[in-house]
């Protein structure tokens, strides 16, 4: 009973309600909180204790950045969950808190596509920096070996490669990327490789457009990392699947390399094993393998995993 308690005094309180349904919709990093809450770091972070110490949110350290976001499981997800749905939207503290919300997600996403375009002619060179992209690609062609599958959806198509190399394994694709001149490079490219059953298209990857259509097997090839809450774009794409389709993710293993961060627009430091686990479940997909891809750089390469994700649809 002490701990029930405990869990209702943690949440009673308006700042950590409006804390609360602010995770709902995804993770937030402290730094995000405080200019959507307009309220004070301190503050922000003793509210966030709290609320982390009755189990209902959970913390994840990211080098000199934390992250935080509703917990998965416990009387304390529960509680969350229980609560945010029953605050009242029309609110004003929400609605100003969503309006600040929306702002500050598209200031993140601004930095990103000014990034994207910057270093569009260099992206594939960048990519191989410290990256073992030979074995993650045959990795990726294993998976998808003797299946032609009807639509294949590649989120984040950057320069084009994932629908060039898995030209083989599909009748139809179609690459989604907001940088124009991300997606200049990839039609050359494209059209340079005779693919005509592969398109791009400009789009935000991070709020997808069904018309679309469903996809059979959704590819995320090293872009999780550039969102705050890849749990929130692992959900759209997610949305994006035929029952039973499959999400082939590609990305960075958790490392503290902080110079991405500031210099490269990474705003996440690697993925690790448990948030994909969680986030997965959370969308309603299943966690069928990990492969682990470490650089022979020991000394600041990165190790890069491959999940293959199947929705729930087909494994239960």
């Amino acid at each position: 009973m002490s701990s029930l308690v405990n869990i209702l005094k943690a949440a009673g309180e308006s700042t950590r309600l409006r804390l609360l349904s602010l995770l709902a919709d995804g993770d937030h990093s402290v730094k995000d909180l405080t200019e959507i809450l307009d309220q004070s770091q301190p503050r922000v972070s003793r509210h966030l204790k709290l609320l982390a110490d009755a189990g209902l949110v959970q913390r994840h350290a990211e080098g000199a950045w934390a992250y935080y976001g509703l917990a998965l499981h416990g009387d304390g997800a529960e509680l969350a969950r229980w609560l945010v749905a029953r605050i009242d939207p029309t609110d004003p503290a929400y609605s100003r808190d969503r309006n600040r919300q929306a702002v500050a997600l598209a200031d993140q996403q601004a930095l990103a596509t000014a990034y994207f375009a910057k270093v569009a002619d260099s992206w594939d060179l960048l990519k191989t920096l410290h990256v073992p992209e030979e074995a993650v690609e045959a990795a990726l062609l294993e998976a998808m070996a003797g299946r032609v599958v009807d639509l294949l959806l590649d989120l984040g198509t950057g320069t084009g490669r994932m629908l060039e190399l898995l030209a083989p394994a599909y009748k139809r694709a179609i690459g989604v990327d907001s940088s124009r001149e991300m997606l200049a490079v990839a039609r050359s490219r494209l059209a340079a490789a005779g693919l005509a059953h592969a398109q791009v298209r400009l789009g935000d990857i991070g709020s997808l457009d069904l018309s679309v259509g469903l996809a059979d097997v959704v590819v995320i090839h090293q872009v999780l990392h550039y969102f705050d809450d890849p749990g929130r774009m692992l959900a759209q794409a997610r949305r994006m699947l035929t029952p039973g389709g499959e999400i082939l993710i590609v990305d960075f293993a958790p490392h503290d390399l902080e110079f991405l961060r500031t210099e490269h627009a990474h705003r996440r430091l690697g993925l690790s094993r448990e948030q994909m686990t969680g986030w997965a479940e959370t969308a309603g997909l299943e966690v069928r393998s990990v492969r682990e891809f470490p650089s022979k750089n020991k000394k600041d390469g990165l190790t890069v995993c491959l999940w293959h994700l199947q929705d729930r649809e087909k494994t239960e």
